[in-house]
């Protein structure tokens, strides 16, 4: 499913968006018309949605099965006007730029990014970093999220979600996770588990590359730049660009067996110390850590 339902919380228009997206509305006296949800595939289409294709190669069909299926109204390329001719809903044609739709995905669900501390893993191989990182946030004592083609969860509930994630779905996750009562969601950042895009008004508060994305500094920046331009997200703000340092290196040696690999804790001790963790807290979570294992 590519939907943002239940979990929309703001009042949306089609006078709303027409305006603060420069659309054209047909017919003009629909602007009061309120939807309820935001889908980009028509299985998901319900009663209330605006249909967004993900395709733009619209047909008359495609619109006519939204129609059917109980669509409020349709948001499509300019370019589409000539292949839809009489629909019974309302229609509305524009150029929605990636960052465009992904504000408006944000803010219709209540900007979920902006309430929780979004953690991102980047790389080809970080689904086992991701998995640690959520455990070691869960024994500071933070209720945690998770986004991996690996399995999502919000919390300890496995989320039915189908890969790589549109923006759609990101979104709707991130407003799941804080309505269940997540702190913090930690999101690898890969082609398994993300679209093109699908970071677009996603506010990230700490990023780090994983260890296999590039041997040396600039090498790791370009990598890190090309991932950003990728999937959407800004690092620029508040976003910290986290990487293992001394610090962290020597806890993580100092909670391991001295043959153990400490690469990944280390960089996982360096992003909750970049979301400003207290070194007496970590200290106190590798031990617990150490004990439960």
């Amino acid at each position: 499913m590519s939907a943002l339902s239940e979990s929309i919380s703001r009042r949306l228009t089609l006078g709303q968006l027409k305006g603060r997206y420069g659309l054209t509305l047909v017919p003009d006296f629909a602007e009061p018309v309120t939807v309820t949800s935001l889908v980009d595939d028509l299985p998901s289409v319900r009663p209330g949605s605006l249909y967004v294709p993900a395709d733009r190669q619209v047909d008359q069909g495609m619109i006519e099965e939204a129609e059917r299926r109980g669509a409020y109204a349709a948001l499509l390329p300019t370019s589409a006007r000539q292949q839809v001719g009489r629909a019974r809903i309302p229609l509305l044609f524009g150029t929605m730029h990636a960052w465009q739709m992904g504000q408006l995905l944000s803010n219709a669900a209540g900007d979920p990014s902006g309430a929780l501390a979004v953690f991102a893993l980047v790389g080809s191989q970080v689904q086992e970093q991701v998995d640690l990182l959520a455990d070691f946030l869960h024994v500071l004592g933070n209720p945690v999220g998770i986004l991996s083609s690996k399995g999502s969860y919000s919390l300890d509930r496995r989320l039915d979600l189908e890969y790589p994630l549109s923006m759609f779905d990101v979104q709707r996750s991130l407003s799941i996770a804080l309505e269940d009562g997540a702190a913090a969601v930690v999101i690898s950042v890969d082609e398994q588990t993300l679209a093109r895009d699908a970071l677009q008004a996603v506010d990230l508060d700490v990023v780090a590359l994983g260890a296999q994305e590039g041997s040396t500094r600039d090498m790791r920046h370009v990598r890190l730049i090309s991932r950003a331009r990728r999937y959407g997200f800004s690092l620029g703000g508040h976003t910290i660009v986290a990487r293992r340092n001394e610090e962290s290196d020597g806890l993580a040696r100092q909670s391991l067996p001295a043959d153990a690999q400490s690469d990944d804790l280390s960089l996982c001790i360096a992003m909750t110390m970049a979301a400003g963790v207290k070194r007496n807290n970590i200290r106190s979570a590798l031990r617990v850590s150490r004990e439960m294992s």
